[in-house]
């Protein structure tokens, strides 16, 4: 049995007029990616550039936030208020220690990932030296690709091509709610839109619609999605199912892979949803020839120790610990199918490159646009719910997803229009 199905998807046309094939600023050899310091949103951005040809010729800038005891709270501000105040509650909590400890030897402050809380411990992307950099090597070596990613990287981003407008082609992915005309090209998942939809406004309180909806409806430099981009391909598979061909050629047939991720705010879950995908599993080990587990980093304790609990000493489950390597791409190559909590667009969506059944745990928990996300692909063809009653030796197919190759085609021809190309 093949490990991976999934079809190479062809060479985007450049279509790059004559007149510019030789220009000294026509082409594009670098990019800059600007990170939340979130794996899944970076992970778009790097896709991206990957699908582009750049991976080996980027720079990687973020834009992070404090975190740690009220931060978490005031995440939802703007970044620089955030820091702002965070500065204040610092300097109000180090002035009341010092009054009341007078004399006295200071504990040191609380600290936060390890280091001293305090804005030395954020690593800012600035955007002066990101415009300085992409006009000093404007001569030699055109034109800055910029590809951002997530809400708190909108306002250096688009500060960046409003200092350097001509020589920088800003992608921002996640949609930035308004004002588009900041951006060369948005690229945003369709139900990042459903909020604009009848059943979706009647959901919301007027009052604080403007804060949840996108202000403008899609135009020409707007790039509609089904899932999220990523960095598997046909090329990354055929490496992982190469490196990983001694692991997993020899297991036992179907190979069925479990991808556990952890509850969101849009789709929450606990115990009872590990008991249950625990019982689901072992009824479908009866067809299965083997049954890989991972967890991801927001999987809960609780979560993981109940399927670990359940299954663990089943001679057909093996439950990766967690230490490196990581065996992820891996099982994406060889798998024969999946199945994959409904909390994660982005491990839904690599499963769905694949080409391979794959089948959706908790999306009946699922509210808002993560619930219309699952409804789309449900009407594609593309998922399946996890019933527990499944014949996993059954293969069925669809039009694996390409999202991000689509993308990086759409890149290419507005670079063309604008007489740029992208040579590595």
């Amino acid at each position: 049995m093949r490990p991976i199905r999934l079809p190479e998807p062809p060479s985007p046309t450049l279509g790059v007029p004559e007149i510019f094939e030789n220009g000294a600023y026509s082409v594009i050899r670098r990019a800059v990616v600007i990170g939340n310091g979130f794996p899944g949103s970076e992970n778009q951005s790097l896709g991206l550039i990957h699908a582009l040809g750049l991976a080996d010729n980027h720079v990687l800038y973020r834009v992070t936030r404090p975190s740690g005891g009220i931060n978490e709270w005031l995440r939802w501000l703007p970044v620089s208020l955030h820091k702002i105040l965070h500065y204040i509650i610092m300097r109000i909590y180090s002035y009341s220690r010092f009054i009341v400890s007078r004399g006295k030897k200071l504990a040191p402050l609380p600290s936060e990932n390890g280091g001293n809380v305090g804005l030395s411990s954020v690593l800012e992307a600035d955007s002066k030296q990101i415009v300085n950099m992409a006009r000093e090597s404007y001569e030699k070596d055109g034109p800055l690709l910029v590809v951002a990613s997530g809400r708190d990287t909108i306002s250096i981003a688009s500060s960046i091509k409003h200092l350097a407008s001509e020589k920088v082609f800003l992608v921002q992915i996640q949609h930035p709610r308004s004002d588009l005309s900041r951006f060369d090209l948005v690229v945003t998942p369709r139900h990042d839109y459903y909020a604009l939809t009848p059943q979706a406004q009647e959901q919301i309180p007027r009052f604080i619609r403007k804060w949840l909806t996108p202000h403008e409806t899609p135009d020409q430099h707007v790039v509609l999605t089904v899932g999220a981009l990523h960095q598997i391909d046909f090329a990354a598979l055929h490496s992982a199912a190469s490196t990983w061909h001694d692991e997993f050629a020899p297991l036992p047939k179907p190979l069925l892979v479990v991808n556990v991720g952890g509850p969101t705010c849009r789709c929450r879950y606990g115990t009872e949803l590990a008991q249950q995908l625990s019982a689901f599993l072992t009824n479908v080990l009866v067809n299965s020839g083997s049954v890989r587990i991972s967890f991801s980093n927001r999987t809960p304790k609780k979560v993981s120790n109940i399927i670990i609990k359940e299954l663990a000493n089943n001679p057909k489950v093996y439950i990766w610990d967690g230490e490196e390597p990581n065996p992820y791409t891996g099982q994406l190559a060889w798998a024969d199918a999946f199945v994959v909590t409904a909390d994660s667009v982005s491990m839904i969506s690599e499963a769905c490159s694949t080409g391979k059944p794959v089948y959706v745990m908790g999306s009946e928990r699922c509210t808002w646009k993560l619930a219309d996300f699952h409804k789309s692909l449900r009407e594609r063809g593309v998922v399946r719910p996890f019933t527990g009653s499944e014949d996993i030796s059954e293969s069925w197919s669809y039009p694996p997803l390409n999202d991000t190759a689509e993308v990086a085609r759409r890149v290419h021809d507005m670079l063309a229009e604008r007489g740029l190309r992208v040579r590595p």
